[in-house]
């Protein structure tokens, strides 16, 4: 949901807490005026009028708010993947495999064939390594300076250096 929808939902709300706090006013204002027997100079008017000002404020600063989400708040945009400029050569590939355990060089193999970015979440599904594993590897792997990683919603995609 982009935020002018999000917006429009709120502005949405607030048309029917506007109706609704218009009748419950009207109501009250009703019950105020016949039970009421000193006229003006009854309490309960000056409460009323406290009690309108306050409902209404609020309702205006719900429509405020609204609209500074409807015209204000930008979409995030979001990158799935980034490429690099050009793949890198089999040679290359093996030179950073080098020195790397068999389960970092399984992450590592994973990123090169996604073009040199995956979904940490994709990790765990193709190596079958558990999610504190493939964190703990992706740390080393971060720590070497071979790959980096970017919060994206609820995951994390992994990019290669």
């Amino acid at each position: 949901m982009n935020n002018k929808q999000v917006g429009l939902l709120i502005l949405g709300i607030t048309i029917i807490f506007f109706i609704t706090v218009m009748s419950f006013n009207f109501a009250l204002n009703k019950i105020v005026t016949t039970s009421c027997t000193h006229g003006t100079a009854c309490p309960m008017n000056a409460t009323l009028k406290t009690q309108e000002i306050i409902s209404y404020s609020l309702i205006g600063l719900l429509v405020l708010i609204s609209l500074f989400v409807i015209f204000f708040i930008k979409d995030e945009q979001i990158i799935i993947k980034e490429q690099k400029d050009k793949p890198l050569s089999e040679e290359e590939k093996k030179a950073k495999l080098e020195g790397l355990a068999e389960e970092e060089q399984k992450v590592m193999n994973f990123i090169f064939l996604n073009q040199g970015a995956a979904y940490q979440s994709d990790l765990v599904k193709e190596t079958q390594l558990s999610k504190v594993k493939i964190t703990r590897i992706l740390d080393k792997l971060e720590g070497k300076g071979l790959i980096e990683r970017k919060r994206r919603g609820m995951t994390n995609i992994i990019v290669q250096k």
